[in-house]
């Protein structure tokens, strides 16, 4: 076993002491650097961007082919979930089809620039908001990690559009520049700065945990159908706990990065250890 020279809190903290099992942050399908600068920029300003078209018409069709019949309740338990919104949770564990989002380059690649190495996947849900749907409550993602604004984000999101994104469906609303208040509150339902998330199916917006926002009143006669992953930094608790939810015979069939945004990974020196070792120990 190889032994490992430490000489101060400081190398202690920053130590990577994983020995089989090195992170494979970092290394998925590189994005072209002026992509992710401008994508960054619209963040920094605005607390969000949106993206458009950024998957192929074949696989939203696979997606709403695979989860639609997996929404089998018609209504959320509060206002918060929404009593005209179905949910499907524990995504991973029924289905591989929105892995390819959840771990998407661009993605990754903006969360590699937010958070240190080995950020985690906090939640994987799909929402369909049902005609007669409210508009949700305000709220911004992080909120409940108690440490006071302002801050750097500790989650960031994406919100994929299964179906249109429309002002009158139930596209996402947001507060742009919203991410930079401080003890501001949004006043409770329609806000004069609020914007709908307009974009086609396919396409994500990507918006930090900072930022205030909702699902937006559904005035049609359709549902609006969107998949929607949020990540954490990798010392933060994930919101959902994918150890129970998710078995280990569904994370094996996983790719490499998302067994690793599971939390099967290290953040230095040992965060996330099982028995003293790697937790990917825990898959051979």
């Amino acid at each position: 076993m190889e032994k490992k020279i430490i000489r101060d809190m400081r190398e202690y903290f920053e130590a990577d002491l994983a020995t089989k099992y090195k992170s494979t942050a970092g290394s998925q399908e590189a994005v072209a650097p002026e992509v992710i600068e401008s994508c960054l920029e619209q963040v920094e300003r605005q607390g969000y961007v949106i993206i458009e078209n950024l998957l192929s018409p074949a696989l939203v069709e696979e997606i709403r082919r695979d989860v639609v019949p997996r929404l089998t309740h018609s209504s959320g338990r509060n206002t918060f979930e929404g009593f005209r919104t179905q949910r499907l949770y524990a995504v991973i564990e029924k289905t591989s089809v929105c892995n390819d989002l959840v771990a998407h380059p661009l993605i990754l690649g903006l969360l590699d620039r937010i958070f240190q190495p080995n950020y985690l996947l906090s939640q994987l849900q799909v929402i369909n908001i049902l005609p007669g749907e409210d508009q949700q409550p305000w709220h911004y993602d992080d909120g409940f990690y108690a440490v006071p604004r302002p801050r750097p984000p500790l989650g960031a999101a994406t919100i994929w559009a299964i179906d249109d994104f429309t002002a009158e469906n139930g596209a996402t609303v947001v507060i742009p520049g919203s991410h930079k208040w401080v003890d501001r509150v949004p006043d409770t339902g329609k806000n004069p700065e609020q914007q709908s998330v307009v974009m086609p199916a396919g396409s994500v917006i990507f918006f930090i945990g900072t930022l205030w926002h909702g699902g937006g009143q559904n005035r049609t006669d359709a549902g609006r159908l969107c998949v929607t992953a949020q990540y954490c930094a990798p010392w933060c608790r994930q919101q959902e706990n994918f150890s129970l939810s998710v078995s280990r015979d569904r994370v094996k069939q996983c790719s490499e990065h998302i067994q690793r945004l599971l939390g099967y990974s290290i953040h230095p020196p040992f965060m996330g250890f099982v028995n003293g070792m790697h937790p990917k120990r825990l898959l051979e």
